[in-house]
């Protein structure tokens, strides 16, 4: 490509980069140019219009980002963080701090984006998490249905029965979260019930054990899980599991009974 001035103004140099005043900002955002670009990406006449097709290109180089996050025009509006902070070849001193100025659905979304880094998903969760204790009911409740299962997870203990029994038929739950829920120390109120009455996960192995150890299950569903378990699994619950006193005699009846 032959030098412009707006080419040649975009060259390194030991000062600040700028385009000249009559610069076409609109045609340079697709410029071949890694250096044009990062004059654009911190030229004051970007536009929200401008800097979201630029961010389309998969090419930028990673100080263009950079610069449009250092650009007062752009940097604070909504739809242009969101594109720097999903952009693969953002660096993450850019992506990572910004992606807590994120709105809660926005976080959401960035957690399920399959192709994006796991570090990035991982703190899109991070933020949603720090924030679920102040959310609203309404927020919690699409969070239980859609967020990724780390997120639903949390919100197994939710106060709320309908938003954990959201959770519970959230697609990306798993059998993991729910046994690490049952096992918390607290807030299970809700939830060992909750599960009890759950037509899919009930069912589970792992399950059945962490709610015969959770001492808000329902004697009633201790008994029926005791007789569906063989005889050496409860062995195994006697010895690994705490026990509520009644649940840990019934048990230890069941199995008396059962080897005779």
């Amino acid at each position: 490509m032959s030098d412009s001035p707006e080419t040649s103004a975009a060259k390194p140099t030991s000062q600040k980069v700028t385009l000249p005043g009559d610069a076409a900002v609109d045609k340079l955002i697709h410029d071949p140019d890694p250096q044009v670009l990062i004059a654009v990406a911190s030229d004051a006449r970007l536009t929200e219009d401008l800097a979201l097709a630029m961010l389309e290109r998969r090419d930028l180089p990673p100080q263009a980002l950079e610069q449009v996050m250092r650009n007062s025009s752009v940097a604070r509006l909504r739809k242009v963080r969101l594109a720097v902070v999903t952009h693969p070849r953002t660096p993450r001193h850019v992506s990572v701090p910004n992606i807590r100025h994120l709105y809660i659905f926005e976080l959401m979304q960035i957690a399920l984006m399959p192709a994006l880094a796991a570090d990035l998903k991982r703190a899109a969760e991070d933020a949603l998490l720090s924030r679920v204790a102040t959310i609203s009911s309404g927020e919690r409740f699409t969070l239980a249905k859609r967020a990724s299962g780390r997120v639903a997870a949390a919100l197994l203990l939710d106060k709320e029965e309908r938003i954990l029994q959201a959770a519970l038929l959230n697609p990306q739950m798993t059998e993991m979260w729910i046994v690490k829920a049952l096992r918390a120390g607290t807030g299970t109120e809700l939830l060992a019930p909750a599960v009890c009455k759950h037509a899919k996960w009930v069912h589970r192995l792992e399950i059945k054990a962490a709610l015969l150890g959770n001492r808000h299950t329902p004697f009633a569903c201790v008994v029926q899980i005791a007789g569906e378990l063989p005889v050496r699994l409860l062995r195994d619950i006697l010895r690994g599991v705490r026990l509520a006193p009644e649940v840990k005699k019934y048990l230890q009846g069941m199995v008396e009974k059962r080897q005779i």
